[in-house]
C-alpha cells in the first residue's frame, strides 16, 4: 500500500500486517487503539467526560432529534379530520410539507454561525421555542394559510437536528466510535419520522380529535425546553488552544505525519524529530509544555457555567454581528466539496420519496378496497420503522466493523470511501420497496406485499442516511457542522421541490407509473456511489488545500 501523503479521510488503523500500531510518542490510547482526536488535559474537555455523562448528553441530543422528526411528520395524520372539519384539501398538506423543508434547510444555514459564536445550547433552546410556536399555531388552524405556514416554525425547530446535533455527538466521541454514534442518531431520526405519524394517527382517531396532535407537540416541546434549560450541558471546546502534543495535528491514527513523507519516514517520526518539522505550525515545544501546564491547572466549569444559555467564543468581538455575517458567507464554500453534494443528494432523496408514499397512504388507503381508519393508516409506519432499525444497524455498527475489515485488507489503511461499499445493498432494496408499495397501492393489494415494500423503504432510509453522513464525517472530520449544514440545505431543497410536485405528478401519471419512475430515480441517486468510490479519494486530494484554507479562515475570524 503506497501511503505517501496525508489526506483528510485517509488514516492508518493498523500496521501493514494488520496488527495494532505501536507508538512511543506519548499518545493517549484505549487498549491498542490510539485515540483520535487526542483528548487534552483540560477538565472541561468533553472527550474526558465520564461515560454516564456522555451517555446522558447523547440521549438528550437523540431525544430532540426524534422529537423534532416526529413533530415534522405528524401533520399528515390530521389531514383527514381537518378536511372534514375545515375543508382543507390534501394538496395543502403537501404545500405545507414544502414549506417545512424550507424552514429546516434554510434556518439550519442561517443559524449555523451561532454555534461557533454563542455555543451549542442556544440553538437547541431556540429550536424548542420554535417548536412550541409552530405547534400552537397548528392546533389553532382555521384556514388553509394556517395549515401551511405553521410548518415554517415546525421546520425551523427541526433544523437543530440537521447539523448541531451531529456536531454535539462528535464533540463527545472518538473517531472509532462515530459510525455507531451516527447510526444511533439516524435511528432516533427514523423513530421520530415513522413513530410520530403512528402516534398522531391514534390521537386523531380518538375522542380528543386531530387538534390534540399539535397540542401534545406544544406540551412536549415546552417540557423538553425546561429539561434542556437545566439538563443539557455545553460541549463547545477549542481543542486547538489546548493541544499538548506538538505532533498531534499530523496524526494518522497514532502516527505523526508530515506532508510528502513516505511510509518509512512516517515510521521514523514516531517519537522523533526530522527536518520535516518546517511544515508544522508556528508552535515550539516550550509553548506546548506551557499549554499542557495551563490545561492541567484550568478549573472545571461550575454547573451554572456549563448550562449558561450563551457561551461566547474566545474570539467574539462585541455582539459578533460582523463575524456572524462573515461566517455565514464562509459556510457557503461547503457546496464546492463533492462529498457534501453526494451526502445531500442521498439524504434528500429519502426526504423527497417520503412525501410520495405518505401522500398515497393519506389519499388512497382511507378509501376502498382498504377503507382504513386513521389508526390503521398510522400502523403502516410500523414496517417502515422495523426496516429503518435494521438499516441503522447495518449502516452504523455494521459499517464500523466493515471499515476495520477493509483496513486490514488494505495494508492497515482505511479510506473514507470504504464505507460506501455497503450502499449497494440499499441501492437494490430501496427501489424494490418503492415498486412493491406503489404497484400494490395501485392494484389494491393488501397484506403482505405493500407492507414488505414499506419495510424495504425503511431499510433504505436508515442505511443510506447513515452511510452517506458517516462518509462525510470521515472525509472532512473537522468540518462536521458546515458539512451537515450543506447536506441540510441540499436535502431539504430536494424535499421541498418534490413535495410541491407530488400530488400533481401522482394525478398526472397515476400511482403505478409514478412509483416505477421514483424507483428508477432512487436507484440512479444511490448509484452515484460508484463515481464516489472510484474518484472520491481524488476529490479529497483535489479539495485538500481548500479544506485546510476553510478551517484556517473559520478558526481565525477575529472581527
Amino acid at each position: 500500500m503506497d501511503f505517501d501523503e496525508t489526506l483528510p479521510g485517509t488514516r492508518r488503523l493498523y500496521d501493514t500486517n494488520g496488527n495494532p500500531l505501536q507508538s512511543d510518542a506519548g499518545l493517549k490510547k484505549h487498549g491498542d487503539l490510539v485515540l483520535v482526536p487526542q483528548p487534552t488535559d483540560s477538565p472541561n474537555d468533553p472527550l474526558q467526560w465520564s461515560l454516564p455523562r456522555k451517555v446522558w448528553h447523547s440521549f438528550l441530543v437523540c431525544f430532540i432529534t426524534g422529537l423534532t422528526a416526529a413533530t415534522s411528520n405528524d401533520a399528515g395524520s390530521s389531514s383527514y379530520g381537518a378536511n372534514l372539519e375545515l375543508g382543507i384539501s390534501y394538496d395543502s398538506y403537501n404545500v405545507g410539507a414544502g414549506i417545512l423543508f424550507i424552514g429546516i434547510g434554510y434556518w439550519c444555514l442561517l443559524s449555523s454561525p451561532a454555534v461557533y459564536l454563542y455555543g451549542r445550547r442556544i440553538l437547541y433552546l431556540v429550536g424548542l421555542l420554535f417548536g412550541v410556536v409552530g405547534s400552537i399555531w397548528f392546533a389553532r388552524t382555521q384556514k388553509v394559510g394556517d395549515a401551511e405556514w405553521n410548518q415554517l416554525f415546525v421546520g425551523a425547530s427541526e433544523s437543530v437536528a440537521e447539523a448541531t446535533a451531529q456536531l454535539s455527538l462528535m464533540d463527545l466521541w472518538f473517531q472509532h466510535q462515530r459510525g455507531s454514534v451516527l447510526g444511533i442518531y439516524i435511528l432516533a431520526t427514523s423513530i421520530g419520522t415513522f413513530l410520530g405519524p403512528l402516534i398522531a394517527s391514534y390521537i386523531a382517531n380518538s375522542d380528543l380529535g386531530w387538534r390534540w396532535i399539535a397540542w401534545f407537540g406544544a406540551i412536549i416541546n415546552g417540557a423538553t425546553f425546561i429539561l434542556f434549560l437545566f439538563g443539557l450541558e455545553e460541549t463547545t471546546f477549542r481543542r486547538d488552544l489546548h493541544r499538548t502534543n506538538p505532533d498531534e495535528r499530523y496524526l494518522v491514527d497514532g502516527v505523526p505525519t508530515t506532508d510528502g513523507a513516505d511510509s518509512e519516514t512516517r515510521s521514523s517520526l514516531v517519537g522523533d524529530k526530522t527536518d520535516n518539522e518546517k511544515v508544522e505550525p508556528k508552535r515550539n515545544m516550550s509553548a506546548s509544555l506551557e499549554q499542557q501546564s495551563a490545561a492541567k491547572q484550568e478549573k472545571r466549569k461550575t454547573y451554572w457555567q456549563q448550562i449558561a444559555i450563551i457561551t461566547p467564543a474566545a474570539n467574539l468581538r462585541g455582539t459578533g454581528f460582523k463575524q456572524y455575517g462573515r461566517r455565514l458567507l464562509h459556510t457557503l464554500r461547503v457546496f464546492t466539496f463533492p462529498a457534501v453534494i453526494y451526502s445531500g443528494i442521498q439524504w434528500g432523496a429519502q426526504d423527497a420519496f417520503l412525501t410520495f408514499y405518505l401522500t398515497v397512504e393519506q389519499d388512497n388507503w382511507y378509501g376502498p378496497p382498504w377503507n382504513y381508519t386513521d389508526a390503521a393508516v398510522g400502523n403502516m409506519s410500523i414496517p417502515s420503522l422495523i426496516g429503518a432499525v435494521i438499516g441503522c444497524i447495518y449502516g452504523g455498527w455494521g459499517s464500523d466493523k466493515f471499515v476495520l475489515w477493509m483496513a486490514k485488507r488494505n495494508g492497515g489503511v482505511t479510506e473514507a470511501e470504504h464505507r460506501l461499499w455497503l450502499m449497494f445493498l440499499a441501492a437494490a432494496i430501496f427501489p424494490t420497496g418503492m415498486f412493491l408499495f406503489g404497484i400494490g397501492s395501485n392494484n389494491g393489494w393488501s397484506w403482505p406485499v405493500p407492507y414488505v415494500g414499506l419495510a424495504f423503504i425503511g431499510f433504505g432510509w436508515g442505511c443510506a442516511g447513515d452511510l452517506s453522513m458517516a462518509y462525510l464525517v470521515d472525509a472532512y472530520d473537522d468540518m462536521v457542522l458546515e458539512g451537515m449544514v450543506g447536506v441540510a440545505v441540499i436535502n431539504n431543497t430536494l424535499g421541498c421541490i418534490f413535495s410541491f410536485v407530488a400530488s400533481k405528478w401522482l394525478e398526472a401519471s397515476g400511482i403505478k407509473n409514478t412509483f416505477i419512475a421514483l424507483g428508477v430515480l432512487s436507484f440512479g441517486f444511490m448509484m452515484l456511489t460508484v463515481p464516489m468510490i472510484i474518484w472520491g479519494k481524488k476529490a479529497r486530494r483535489w479539495t485538500r488545500p481548500r479544506y485546510q484554507k476553510f478551517l484556517e479562515i473559520r478558526d481565525g475570524f477575529e472581527s
